[in-house]
């Protein structure tokens, strides 16, 4: 969901598989409040979006494609180290509840630092953050490499990986995310979404894969890759910096200096984020289905992968579950440009949670693997787009001096649901079942959709070059 991005999971590699694809669906983790960004609405008016002006053909901008390597290097490290340390954890300790602790507290780490890093995007310089992010993960990842090569893992050893990693990617994430927006006008954050959508199915289907061949040869060699991802994802991110602002009106960021001056605290800060957003019905409720809708969908699935263990389905065999969601994924995010230019960004929400739903109370009389895949995967077609118009539109609407702040709440909020997924897996499935289980995860999806046909402030929301002139009306 909200593309919390690189988002912290983790129980076991199974479950945790299942519940990142269901954290794709609205993709947390995120923008006009200034006169700023309402000069670019003029590129975004154009009569025939289907042929943009040079200036709107995204893979021509040199400095987007800078930008995607940097997040996708950021991107492809998070997802190696994901699934690098649970099974690591089970190999040291063969112990489940071990790997869930480690797991558990790194996504809570992630959280607490998720709040300071928005503060620290929208106090600093944001490519400034993504070059120190950058060498901070080669660094820890290096660490990683040396005490893995040398036979020294311990359970107190990945804890503290986990740990480390997960402030770093807390911390510094919200930064590269909001840097977006001052890569790309605001007449192609849609098509951007969508290309980052294609981005992130394509690291869920090949990411696995390539952990587990790595892993084969050492976990020392997860650690050697990282850093090497984090060193392109620094220097990258330094490149984009000695490159010219396409957005020139977004002069903010391009002077290298604090975009807002600090507030008494950062506590302060965020909390004013919070309360702006919340004030704004379109961008409250966005949050709200980001929220509810990765509640739901996780639970769903997770409560699928736990029915499947229970039915004597091998780990290989579930596994074809999430890569069966990652290809439809993908050909999804192949088709949502064309969506977002022509179609309402309020009717692909509601059309995606819609389907979504259909998808997740299906599961009450789908009982066969093959079956189970095939229904997640169909009705996930349209969460890419989903994912793009909702994102896109709360990227223009936020003001860019507390785009940082709005990022890292979305994701808060998107990620604090996650670690009750499992929760309502388990014990729905003890004291409800299995129908009355899905039952409640249908119910929390069908949330999600009831809010965006009924909240004309995100039902209305137009195509993509309409999203400035749509946000200017809640200021």
């Amino acid at each position: 969901m909200f593309e919390t991005t690189e988002t912290t999971r983790r129980g076991d590699h199974v479950e945790a598989e299942a519940s990142g694809t269901a954290n794709d669906t609205l993709g947390v983790a995120p923008n006009v409040g200034s006169s700023a960004e309402a000069s670019t609405s003029g590129i975004a008016s154009d009569i025939t979006p289907e042929l943009p002006s040079p200036k709107e053909r995204l893979w021509a901008n040199k400095r987007y494609v800078t930008w995607l390597v940097s997040d996708t290097s950021k991107g492809l490290a998070g997802t190696l180290l994901h699934f690098a340390i649970p099974l690591l954890t089970l190999m040291v300790t063969n112990d489940p509840a071990q790997a869930g602790i480690i797991g558990g507290v790194g996504l809570a780490v992630q959280i607490v630092c998720t709040l300071a890093g928005g503060v620290l995007a929208d106090r600093h310089s944001r490519i400034r953050l993504m070059v120190i992010g950058g060498l901070l993960g080669a660094l820890l990842s290096a660490g990683f490499a040396a005490v893995a090569w040398t036979g020294n893992l311990t359970f107190t050893a990945l804890f503290l990986i986990q740990v480390l990693l997960a402030a770093r990617g807390g911390i510094f994430n919200s930064a590269g995310e909001a840097q977006l927006k001052s890569v790309v006008p605001a007449g192609v954050l849609g098509r951007a979404q969508a290309a980052n959508q294609g981005r992130d199915a394509a690291l869920q289907i090949a990411g696995n894969p390539i952990g587990g061949f790595l892993l084969a040869i050492g976990g020392w060699m997860i650690g050697a890759v990282m850093c090497v991802a984090h060193l392109i994802a620094a220097s990258t991110a330094w490149l984009l910096g000695r490159m010219g602002n396409v957005v020139a009106s977004d002069a903010d960021d391009a002077s290298d200096v604090l975009l807002t001056p600090a507030k008494a605290s950062a506590f302060g800060e965020m909390k004013e984020a919070f309360v702006w957003l919340f004030a704004r019905p379109d961008l409250r409720n966005a949050m709200l289905i980001a929220t509810i809708i990765n509640l739901g969908h996780n639970a769903a699935i997770t409560t699928a992968i736990y029915v499947l263990q229970q039915s004597g389905y091998t780990p290989v065999q579930i596994g074809t579950v999430s890569s069966a969601i990652g290809v439809v994924m993908l050909i999804g995010a192949l088709i949502a440009p064309f969506l977002v230019q022509r179609v309402g960004a309020g009717i692909l929400v509601a059309g995606g949670l819609v389907l979504l739903t259909a998808g997740t109370s299906g599961l009450i009389v789908t009982h066969s693997i093959v079956g189970i895949a095939a229904l997640l995967a169909t009705t996930a077609v349209l969460t890419p787009a989903l994912n793009s118009g909702l994102l896109g539109y709360f990227m223009v609407a936020v003001p860019t001096e507390m785009l940082g702040r709005a990022t890292s709440a979305i994701g808060v909020l998107a990620m604090g649901a996650m670690p009750l997924a499992p929760l309502i897996a388990g014990f729905g499935l003890a004291w409800m079942g299995r129908t009355g289980t899905i039952l409640l995860c249908t119910a929390l999806c069908a949330t999600s959709a009831a809010i965006a046909l009924f909240s004309s402030s995100v039902r209305k929301i137009p195509k993509e070059s309409g999203w400035t002139e749509h946000a200017e009306r809640y200021e």
